[in-house]
């Protein structure tokens, strides 16, 4: 824990002084109290009940004035809050490759269980958007709040030929930032291939967006999944270069065999290997995460770590209230104690 202004904690030095006085009082009254003849006047000033009580209401006060400093000071510390996330686009695998039963029952099936399930994880004021690739990328469903429309999308995905990563970042990318004229066709063939933008016939942007750091745009995220290497469209790491400048993190999520293996499927037979690293630069590089699941119960676990990391995330706030209400209750609970023991407040 830190502090704004930490030269408020000096004094905090006060209370030792109190404890001191407190205890010079106590001896204080002692002596007065042995002047008196009657016994049960001396038994009355010494006070009623166990000898601890007296010494409670005193405490509790003492502790909420270091509460009262504290607060002064200004604490801060790293809390738990409810994350500011507002869109996340799920680009999901369609390849070929996606039919293997490697992940039970097979991997798209699979893929689409755990992307539901997420879904019905996070809260309802959180839009989802849903983009299919495979040789090339489709938004399948827009950024939208309604949880039925976005299982329709998942349930309509069709498999296709080829990985195109790259187009699935990019594609999400457009998704997210409708205005900024990202052109997927531009990357493809070279031109302006640094920032991505849509060319009009006077060769200039649509609009230029200063670059950001890498995850520091808080209100969306990218969660991509697939099970294969990208074999056409643009360069994954060009589009992960996009998102970084953007500051949208893209997680991703690995599916399938690292090492490379044929995959069989009715009378057909292909080759594939999941890029590990490459998926790995990619999350770097958008200061996110990459998470591999070999199994179905893996992938619903990946996406369930996704769901808290998304909606919840550890920030420095400044928590001078909390101490400000912990001092307040023991103010209350000292006076409380003290009216219901000795019929007066300390």
């Amino acid at each position: 824990m830190n502090f704004l202004w930490p030269q408020n904690l000096w004094s905090l030095l006060a209370l030792p002084l109190l404890v001191l006085l407190y205890l010079w009082l106590l001896r204080r009254k002692k002596k007065l109290a042995v002047r008196y003849a009657s016994l049960s006047i001396v038994k009355e000033a010494m006070g009623r009940g166990p000898q601890w009580r007296r010494h409670v209401p005193p405490a509790l006060f003492l502790l909420a004035l270091a509460c009262m400093l504290v607060a002064a000071s200004r604490p801060v510390a790293v809390v738990t809050l409810p994350s500011n996330q507002q869109t996340i686009i799920l680009a999901i695998d369609v390849s070929g490759s996606m039919r293997a039963t490697d992940v039970q029952p097979n991997r798209l099936v699979a893929a689409q269980n755990a992307a539901k399930a997420f879904i019905g994880e996070l809260p309802r004021h959180v839009k989802v958007g849903i983009v299919a690739f495979a040789g090339s990328a489709q938004v399948a469903q827009l950024p939208t709040t309604n949880r039925e429309d976005l299982v329709t999308a998942i349930d309509r995905f069709q498999l296709q030929r080829a990985t195109a990563t790259g187009n699935a970042i990019v594609i999400s990318l457009a998704a997210l930032f409708p205005d900024d004229g990202i052109d997927l066709q531009s990357l493809q063939t070279g031109r302006d291939r640094q920032q991505g933008f849509a060319i009009d016939d006077d060769r200039k942007p649509k609009k230029e967006r200063q670059p950001v750091a890498p995850g520091s745009f808080t209100s969306a995220a990218i969660i991509m999944l697939t099970d294969g290497q990208r074999t056409t469209g643009v360069d994954p790491l060009d589009a992960a270069k996009l998102a970084a400048d953007r500051g949208i993190r893209v997680y991703t999520v690995g599916i399938g065999t690292v090492d490379g293996e044929t995959i069989g499927f009715e009378g057909w037979s292909m080759r594939v290997r999941l890029d590990e690293e490459t998926l790995k630069q990619i999350a770097q590089k958008t200061s996110a995460e990459y998470f591999y699941a070999g199994t179905a119960h893996d992938l619903r676990k990946v996406y369930e770590s996704l769901s808290s990391k998304l909606t919840v995330e550890k920030k420095e706030t400044e928590i001078s209230a909390l101490f400000a209400m912990a001092a307040a209750a023991l103010v209350v609970l000292s006076a409380g104690l003290s009216l219901a023991w000795f019929n007066r407040i300390l």
